[in-house]
Order: structure tokens, then C-alpha cells, then sequence
């Protein structure tokens, strides 16, 4: 994430912007994915092919070069627990990129700071004076980054054992410019000035400083670029390096990567990258030109003083248009013409909604431009918060104490909260003048609150729930839980926002049992605390309150289509498909029913299109297209100049939530990157490194000229299925609308489809029947990546592991990377086709051996 930091902002607020959801627990908890005293790589989700460290949280890669014979592997690790927190570089070597060892951990947190990203290099000429020319030291340089202050200052570390182990320079830090964002340095030899080039990030600044040094100690700045491309969220890890154009040595490009988060192309964490010339001071990024939104017939662009036949209701949007920012506002930059829609009038704190007239569906897109908060459309939210349902109260936290409930540690203090504490962002949601907050002395305090027992003697147990997002089952929860006969029955946690929601779980299961509710607050980290209010047995269920700030599309009373703005005041081009609603009637609503930051919207220039309009995101270029890729970064030094890259494989959205125990967090595949002219644009492309297929057993299911009609069915048979897969497919097209694969199939109902959509061009993953998806509401879904076909083929590369998928279309230039959480015995493949025909002309299977000694 940004070098162990996530978005970082002091990590405190684990990226307050974005409200990572976690699905409410409506059933008994799932049981845990680790099995009683599971042998080391055995655990349900545990990676066969892909390095996880034994046991705790691990992040970003970090100081990745090749030395002596082997590739070195450290990363953002935290070594006190699963969640992130006390960062410091654990470390793995390797002789091959498959293969890991995981050696003890190299550069640890103090008192005084954390470690955040950084690289390695190896320093041949000895100029830091760390080893000797005979001997020279490996060097890394890394983001100290301040307890006290929260500065981010660039420091230096050295070996001279290959590694094993290390000390921290004395004179650290070696760049500082005084700021709490600045992070995540890349260094490399820059041959042709014979000195080190440092590639370094202002995280909120949406810039890369380059600087220069002769020794790794004294740092002069050369130049910055940026903002460029995507900027819906802070930059972090980058990295710059040099490829063949084609393979053409006497054509030379340099690649800069600039990891996003949030604000990816599948939302949160991604890694973008820019194509262009570096001269040894500048990095210029090759120029795409402007952008022009397709034609069509422009249905509403507030260029009136009014709304017109448009109905806004509450007092957010004013009485008409605004003519940009109103009192209060940043700069409003990005509408068309005049006007626009805009829900600030009054502040964040405002709220109402601005809805179109009824009309029919007639057109096949439907693009328009929005901006403001990130706060999406959740299905089951009702607008407007009604009375609490009528039930018995089991606590409402009014009276000035905790009554006969019992507490343990020091996060939930001596009596309830009355609002927001110290240091904490505004609370908001409860109901009275008392609530339940762990946020006392901030997220470092921990503790219980546990009810004195009580019957369930109605069908739900309602309560109000903000705070962070740690479910019950990991190392570190922040979880409200129901406890029958001392166990765990229904669990729900926050969704990393300080708003209060009601939260519902059905028990009508445990009807007559005796119960208790315990409030647990056992984490440390960015949003390690919980704010509880109102609980209360009923026998009807809560119904939660829209927080939304968005632009949705309703059709036969139904959300049918939903975006939202990216936190920015600049609005930016979105669009809906029509076409699955043509000849409907439908509306046009712009919802703020969000009181707090970035609680507006902003919306212009309705659209009727035959095609869609595509945003900033859209137009970027990214690394990779899944929820699953982030933090990439490149070897350093590899044998025959090859470039190697590899990505934390998670997302922040959710990173903290995914069900792995006692290790969270993976790396993905190592590709072996290249720059090669797609559809007459130069595009970096990724493919797995050859050494995996060391891995592969002898001869693999194959299947060929096959032909698949609107069906699915078993790809080959027992001898394809798989949990460790690496599979290699040609398709040609006929007719058919999608086809593909799907792989990790079940009775359940379980698959994870690996498809390409022929209306749109594009490869698609659709994870939202993949397993475990209920821990956080922005897992399930489908990614999506451009993919043209080549005389008249689609050609997919799929590694399937214990808990990921990785898909490689045509030569690489699109590549999807999810996790997945499936049941074990999920093991089919399939291949499919709707609407039509598709011909498989070729498809082999390998089943992959474990990479664990």
C-alpha cells in the first residue's frame, strides 16, 4: 500500500475515504478457515504457488533485487499480529521466483518509527562506505516514518552477509522535506550519469519527485511529474525502469508505475502505469491527447435557473443549478457549460435528492459526468431513518454508566461516550445523548463490554454500529458479537466510518436461549474501535439508512444502476448500459442522503448515447484490471536485464476483513514484464515467469475442437479439476454473447467465471458466487479488462490457487488478479457459453505442485 501504510495517512484513519463495507452476519458465523492445529501451508486458503509468510500481516513488496544468486523478497510485515500495524520488512529469498524461504525479519519498528516501502540496491563501488569493494553492501532505502510527528523521511539500512542481517544508518534520515506524505523510494544505478536515481512519491500530492545521489546519502532533487492520469486517490510505490519496444534494443521506452489508492479501475487499490521517455533528469509521459465523449442527445445539462421537470426534494440542491462551487465549497472544476447539480448548499451536512421525469428507455448508454463523495448506493437502505422498531431495549447507553454491563481493558472507559472524542473524526448515527465508543485515548486502547445475560425471546437483535472494520475470527476484531453457551453465533463489525447504521441479525433459530452481547475492541491499528448505540431484541428488522451520495438509475422502483462521485470536487464522465432496460420507463435520481465528509454530489450533462463515455480511470492505463493487485514493483538486477514484477495481492478495501488465519496477505505470481504495440499502441504487457512451469506435473488434461451452444458443462473431466491449476485455453469465435471458464465449481453453487464478453470486447472475472464473499460488500463482483480478439481468437492463461485466480488474456496486455475464498471441495472447471456458440480449440490443464518445501 504505500509501503505498509495504506493510504497512509498516518494509517490512524485506515483510509477514512473509503467506506469499506462489511456485509452484515445475518446466519451463524461461517466456520474458521483453519482447521484445529493445521500443519504449516495446509490451511483452507493457504497459497500453494504464491508467498505468504507463516503466520501475521503482510503487505507491500519491498526492496526487491537480485544478489549472489538470489532473488531477495522483503515486504511491509507486521511482526506482533494479523493486522496491519508496528510495520517493519520481513524478508524471503529465493533461487528461481517460486520457491521461497522466509527468513527472520530483517528491518524492524522502534520507538520512534515505523518502516515503511522502500528498495534495495547493492552498492558494487562501496560509495556508502558500508562494506568493502571486495565485500559491497546491500543497501536498503526505506520510509521512516515518525510515531511522534508523523513525518515520512527517507532512510538507509546495510548488509554485508547477503542480507541475513542488518543495520540501520546513523545518520538517518538521509531526505527529508518535512512532510507526513512523502514515501515509498525506488532506487536504481542510472548507468549514463554513473549515480543513483530515486523515484519517490507525494502520496496526496498525486506527484513522483526524482532525485539523484552519488553515495546514497547526500540526495539532490532532479524533477517531478504529476498529477497525471488517474488521481482519485494517493500515490504510493512507485517504480520507474527502461524496456525494449517489441524487443527492439535500439527502441527503448521507459515505464513508470504509480500505484492508486483508492481510485482504481475496479475500485480501491491498483496499480496504474504511464509509458514515456526518461533523460536523465525528467520522465516525460507520451502524450494521449484530449478526450472526446461520444455524441448524443443531452437530456438534462442545468443550464437553466432551474430544474425544469426535474423534482428536488431536502435542501442540498438548492433552489436551481449552481453556476460552479458554492459558499463553503473547494473549486467545482469539470462540468459542461454553466450549470450543474450540486448538493452542497448547506455543507456536507445537507441532504435531499434531485429526480428526473419518467421516460423510456431508448437509447443503449446513458453517460453523464459526476463528482463529490464516495459513498455508494447499498441495496436494503431506505432513505430516511424512521423511528427504531418497537421491541425491548437492552441498552441505550443514556444513563450516564454501563449499568450491570461489565467491561475489561481500558478502550470503553468508565461510562458511555456522549459524541465524538478526541482526535476522532465526527460521529454521527446515534440515537440520545449516549453511545458506546473505543475510540478513548484513540484506536491504541483495548478492551470488552459484555451484557448481562438475557432470553431471545423475539426474531431480531437490532443495534446501531459504526467504527472500524475487523471482523470476529481474525487476529485483531472490532466486532459486535452475540455469544449463546459462551460461543460466537452472529458477529458484525464497522465499515471504517464514524456514521452509526442499524445493523440486524435474525435469530429466530435461538429462540429461548440464553444470550449475551459483547462489544470487542482488540485492535490497534488504523480504525481499531467500534461506536455501539441502541440495542434492542424486536420482531422486526432494522431497516439501514441510505449514506449514499450517488447517481443511480431506477427502473420498476428498483436501483438498476448506481455510480458515484471519487471524494473531488472535479466531475468526471461515468456511464450506464441501457441496454438490458430498453423500452422500460425509468428515472434519472441523484441521492445525498450522506451528513458527513464528502457528503455531496455533483452531477451534469445527461446523455443519451450509442456508446459509452469513459472516465479518467477508464482511460488510464493499469498493470493489471483485478481487485487484487497492488503496490507492484520490479526487481532490481535480475540476470539477463528481465523484468520482473510482483503485487501485494489484496486491496485496502477490504484487507483487514479477508477470512486467513494466522497470515494475512499474499503476493501475487511474479510476471515477467515487456512493452509490446497492441492495436497499434504500445502497452506493458505481464506474463507469468517461466519457472513456474517447474511446478507443473507431467502431461495435462487436454481437450480440443470442441464446440459449446448456450450451456456449461465439465471441461475434460475429473482429471481438470483442481484447487492449484495452471491452464492455458484458445477459443474462436462464433456467435455466442460470453464464454469461457469457470473454475472452483461446487454443489454450493460456488464457481469463479473466467469469461470474455464479445458486445464489449472485454475479459471479464465474476467472483460474486466465488465462496466466502459476505465479509465486506465490495468483494463480490466482476472485473472487467479491454480485450480485442486476434484473427478472430481469445487466448486466456489462468492460474487457479487455493485462494486466487490470476488471468492472462491475449499476449498479456490484460490481466485480472482476484482472490477468492472457495470451499475446498470446490474443485470443477467448466467451460461455457450463452446466447450462441463458441468453439474451444484448445485447452490444457496442468495441476501444480505445492512450492512449499
Amino acid at each position: 500500500m504505500s509501503s505498509g501504510r495504506v493510504s497512509r495517512h498516518a494509517r490512524t484513519r485506515m483510509i477514512a475515504a473509503v467506506a469499506t463495507v462489511c456485509a452484515l452476519s445475518a446466519a451463524p458465523l461461517a466456520p474458521q478457515a483453519v482447521a484445529a492445529d493445521p500443519s504449516p501451508h495446509s490451511e483452507t486458503y493457504r497459497p500453494q504457488f504464491h508467498f505468504t509468510p507463516e503466520k501475521n500481516w503482510m503487505n507491500d513488496p519491498n526492496g526487491l533485487v537480485y544478489h549472489k544468486g538470489e532473488y531477495h523478497l522483503f515486504y511491509q510485515y507486521n511482526p506482533n499480529g494479523n493486522s496491519w500495524g508496528d510495520m517493519s520488512w520481513g524478508h524471503a529469498v529465493s533461487k528461481d521466483l517460486v520457491h521461497w524461504k522466509e527468513l527472520p525479519l530483517a528491518l524492524s519498528h522502534d520507538d520512534e518509527e515505523m518502516v515503511f516501502s522502500g528498495s534495495a540496491v547493492v552498492d558494487r563501488n562501496n560509495a556508502t562506505g558500508f562494506g568493502t569493494k571486495k565485500n559491497p553492501p546491500m543497501v536498503a532505502i526505506y520510509t521512516g516514518a515518525h510515531k511522534g510527528t508523523g513525518v515520512q523521511a527517507q532512510s538507509l539500512a546495510y548488509s554485508t552477509d547477503r542480507g541475513r542481517t542488518w543495520t540501520k544508518y546513523q545518520g538517518n534520515p538521509v531526505l527529508d522535506i518535512g512532510s507526513k506524505e512523502f514515501r515509498d523510494p525506488k532506487v536504481q544505478w542510472y548507468e549514463p550519469t554513473k549515480s543513483w536515481l530515486m523515484t519517490v512519491s507525494l502520496s496526496t500530492e498525486h506527484k513522483v519527485q526524482f532525485y539523484s545521489s552519488k553515495n546514497l546519502k547526500d540526495w539532490d532533487l532532479l524533477s517531478e511529474f504529476g498529477p497525471a492520469g488517474a488521481t482519485g486517490g494517493v500515490w504510493e510505490c512507485p517504480d520507474l525502469f527502461p524496456l525494449a519496444v517489441d524487443g527492439d534494443k535500439k527502441k527503448i521506452k521507459w515505464v513508470l508505475v504509480v500505484n492508486i489508492n483508492p481510485g482504481g479501475i475496479a475500485g480501491g487499490s491498483a496499480a496504474q502505469y504511464f509509458i514515456g521517455d526518461f533523460d536523465g533528469t525528467r520522465f516525460t509521459a507520451e502524450d494521449k491527447g484530449t478526450y472526446t465523449p461520444p455524441t448524443g442527445t443531452v437530456m438534462q445539462g442545468f443550464e437553466d435557473t432551474d430544474f425544469g421537470a426535474w423534482t428536488a426534494t431536502g435542501t442540498a440542491f438548492g433552489d436551481g443549478p449552481a453556476a460552479g462551487a458554492v459558499a463553503g465549497q473547494g473549486t467545482v472544476e469539470g462540468f459542461d457549460g454553466k450549470g450543474l447539480a450540486n448538493s452542497f448548499h448547506g455543507g456536507d451536512a445537507a441532504t435531499g435528492l434531485l429526480t428526473s421525469p419518467e421516460f423510456t428507455v431508448d437509447s443503449r448508454y446513458l453517460n453523464f459526468k459526476v463528482g463529490g463523495g464516495r459513498h455508494p448506493h447499498e441495496t436494503g437502505t431506505v432513505l430516511e431513518r424512521g423511528d427504531p422498531p418497537a421491541g425491548t431495549v437492552l441498552a441505550d447507553f443514556e444513563g450516564g454508566g454501563y449499568g450491570d454491563w461489565t467491561t475489561t481493558g481500558d478502550a470503553f472507559g468508565s461510562a458511555p461516550a456522549t459524541g465524538t472524542l478526541p482526535n476522532q473524526q465526527e460521529v454521527s448515527g446515534f440515537l440520545g445523548n449516549g453511545l458506546v465508543n473505543s475510540f478513548l485515548n484513540g484506536d491504541s486502547t483495548t478492551g470488552t463490554l459484555t451484557s448481562p445475560e438475557f432470553t431471545i425471546d423475539k426474531d431480531y437483535v437490532n443495534f446501531l454500529i459504526g467504527g472500524g472494520n475487523h471482523p470476529s475470527g481474525s487476529a485483531d476484531p472490532t466486532a459486535v458479537e452475540l455469544l449463546v453457551d459462551g460461543q460466537v453465533v452472529r458477529s458484525t463489525t464497522g465499515k471504517d466510518a464514524e456514521a452509526l447504521n442499524w445493523a440486524s441479525w435474525d435469530v429466530k433459530d435461538l429462540a429461548g436461549k440464553k444470550a449475551q452481547i459483547r462489544i470487542a475492541d482488540d485492535n490497534t491499528g488504523g480504525w481499531g474501535h467500534l461506536n455501539v448505540d441502541h440495542i434492542l431484541l424486536s420482531d422486526t428488522k432494522a431497516q439501514p439508512v441510505s449514506q449514499e451520495t450517488s447517481v443511480n438509475l431506477i427502473v420498476d422502483g428498483q436501483v438498476v444502476r448506481s455510480a458515484t462521485g471519487s471524494n473531488s470536487e472535479t466531475l468526471d464522465w461515468a456511464s450506464f448500459d441501457l441496454r438490458p432496460y430498453a423500452g422500460k420507463k425509468a428515472r434519472i435520481q441523484i441521492v445525498d442522503s450522506n451528513n458527513a465528509g464528502w457528503g455531496h454530489i455533483l452531477a451534469d450533462r445527461f446523455t443519451a448515447a450509442d456508446a459509452p463515455a469513459q472516465s479518467v480511470v477508464q482511460r488510464a492505463d493499469w498493470a493489471d484490471y483485478g481487485k487484487d493487485y497492488y503496490a507492484a514493483v520490479s526487481w532490481e538486477d535480475a540476470p539477463g536485464g528481465k523484468r520482473y514484477m510482483v503485487g501485494w495481492m489484496n486491496n485496502w478495501d477490504y484487507s483487514g476483513a479477508i477470512p486467513t488465519s494466522p497470515w494475512r496477505g499474499a503476493q501475487s505470481a511474479p510476471r515477467e514484464m515487456a512493452l509490446r504495440t497492441v492495436d497499434g499502441r504500445v502497452r506493458l504487457t505481464s506474463r507469468p515467469v517461466d519457472s513456474l512451469e517447474s511446478l507443473r506435473r507431467k502431461r495435462p488434461a487436454t481437450a480440443s475442437g470442441i464446440t459449446v451452444r448456450s450451456t456449461a458443462k465439465p471441461l475434460i473431466g475429473p482429471a481438470a479439476e483442481g484447487k492449484a491449476l495452471d491452464i492455458e485455453a484458445t477459443f474462436s469465435l462464433e456467435d455466442a454473447e460470453r464464454f469461457g471458464l469457470k473454475v472452483r465449481t461446487g454443489a454450493k453453487g460456488e464457481e469463479t467465471v473466467i469469461g470474455y464478453d464479445t458486445t464489449t470486447q472485454e475479459l471479464y472475472v465474476d467472483r460474486t458466487r466465488s465462496g466466502a464473499v459476505d465479509f465486506n460488500s465490495t468483494f463480490p463482483g466482476v472485473q472487467t479488462a479491454p480485450l480485442k480478439a486476434h484473427n478472430g481468437k481469445v487466448k486466456l492463461r489462468v492460474l487457479v490457487d487455493w485462494s486466487s485466480v490470476e488471468v492472462f488474456g491475449g499476449n498479456g496486455e490484460s490481466v485480472i488478479t482476484d482472490q477468492i475464498f472457495p470451499d475446498p471441495a470446490s474443485q470443477g472447471v467448466q467451460v461455457f457459453a450463452e446466447n450462441g456458440s463458441v468453439k474451444l480449440d484448445r485447452a490444457r490443464v496442468w495441476h501444480l505442485d505445492s512450492a512449499h518445501d
